[in-house]
């Protein structure tokens, strides 16, 4: 592909993912790719060296991207599971808690508790596993309220990681994890590099979380989150209230680098009632999107699982807000409610890629695009965004090809 193709490609998938967001109706419907354990398949290498070698991983995400093109790649970036208390640690220094990438270099230098990777605790070929711990106590509420950040960075990663759980194998760490930086960002570079050429557009993403999903993720762990609500519902609420404000500094902090979208995943959405949604989660969520929103960031909000019961709360938020991406949730009932005032995102299940034939696929999505495409502001693409290595590659094809075939407008 020359410069310029690629160029004009990049400049015409980009329109095509801005006027879905916007609400409009694009020239097609934008379809986002897969991604995850199917890529190192592709490329004929290990998980172990897809998460450790940047030059392999490099790679194999151009390769990979060459061959199953897209109008929104997520296929572009680290392959690993993060440490979630790690960049709040660094809230206070923006310049610094927008360097710690999802790779298996990361879990080494820190020595962590709450992820596995392959080649180090689990077989080569392995996904690497968020499996997460219970890190802070219920009595250390106050601590967390008072001082978030502080709490965080002096008490909490030293019991996630090894490696700083005294001042001199602290130091050491630091020092090793500013050594790793270098090559991140090299590889990032390089990354994005091989995305122009292949005719890719750059749509520079931050990370954001509900505040409650800091808590059950990094902190507590899920289980002992969900008792709290009830044992001390008014300390669980206030330490929400107090991680808003890191949740936002970190993630905009990248916004000097034209961040445009800041992704959201959800993970205890599904898990708790509309009473208990409405008071513990959705207020301080709802704070985060309108925190961006006020900082000209969209959010890509990934509700996880079946959100239909909470699916109304969306249209509390500000017309064009951003991206509804759902799981479970049936995008064709998430249309109807969201029409004109919220992108929606989803809409393949994943079980259909993975099972399925490339018959079966292209009925499919002609079927879901007969009802969801009219009216514009619908980004197609899998009910999960990582692919598992088995995957038929027939049926990843089949599904850009159905998208081209039914998704003009």
């Amino acid at each position: 592909m020359t410069t310029t193709s690629a160029q004009e490609f990049a400049k015409e998938r980009l329109a095509r993912v801005e006027a879905a967001i916007n609400l409009k109706e694009p020239d097609r419907v934008p379809f986002s790719g897969l991604g995850g354990d199917i890529i190192p398949v592709y490329a004929g290498i290990t998980h172990h060296e897809f998460c450790y070698d940047y030059e392999k991983t490099r790679r194999a995400l151009a390769k990979f991207n060459k061959d199953f093109p897209c109008d929104w790649t997520f296929a572009a970036g680290f392959t690993g599971v993060g440490v979630p208390p790690l960049t709040y640690a660094f809230a206070e220094y923006p310049d610094l808690s927008t360097v710690f990438g999802m790779f298996g270099t990361i879990h080494d230098i820190l020595n962590d508790k709450c992820t596995r990777y392959p080649g180090r605790e689990l077989e080569e070929n392995c996904s690497p596993q968020f499996v997460g711990g219970t890190f802070m106590e219920p009595d250390e509420y106050d601590e967390l309220i008072k001082d978030a950040v502080g709490f965080i960075a002096e008490t909490v990663l030293p019991r996630i990681c090894r490696n700083l759980e005294t001042p001199i194998k602290a130091m050491a760490t630091w020092v090793r994890m500013g050594m790793e930086a270098e090559k991140m960002a090299a590889f990032m570079q390089g990354v994005n590099e091989d995305m122009i050429k292949l005719g890719i557009p750059p749509i520079p993403t931050t990370l954001g979380m509900a505040p409650l999903d800091l808590i059950g993720d990094g902190l507590r762990d899920v289980t002992n989150v969900v008792l709290d609500i009830h044992r001390c519902p008014e300390k669980v609420k206030k330490a929400c209230e107090a991680l808003i404000e890191p949740i936002l500094k970190v993630g905009l902090a990248l916004k000097p680098f034209g961040v445009k979208i800041a992704f959201i995943p959800l993970h205890l959405n599904e898990y708790l009632s509309p009473k208990l949604y409405n008071e513990f989660y959705w207020p301080y969520l709802k704070e985060v999107i309108n925190g961006f929103a006020k900082e000209g960031i969209k959010s890509m909000v990934f509700f996880e699982g079946r959100h239909d019961a909470h699916l109304e709360t969306i249209l509390e938020l500000p017309a064009g807000w951003g991206i509804a991406y759902f799981e479970k949730t049936d995008v064709r009932k998430a249309k109807k409610v969201l029409q004109g005032h919220t992108c929606v995102m989803g809409g393949v299940p994943i079980s259909l890629i993975i099972s399925g034939t490339p018959e079966k696929i292209d009925a499919y999505v002609k079927n879901l695009l007969e009802e969801v495409k009219p009216g514009g502001g619908y980004i197609l693409t899998t009910s999960v965004g990582t692919a598992p290595r088995e995957t038929p590659i027939e049926n990843m094809h089949a599904l850009i090809n159905a998208v081209e075939k039914y998704g003009k407008y």
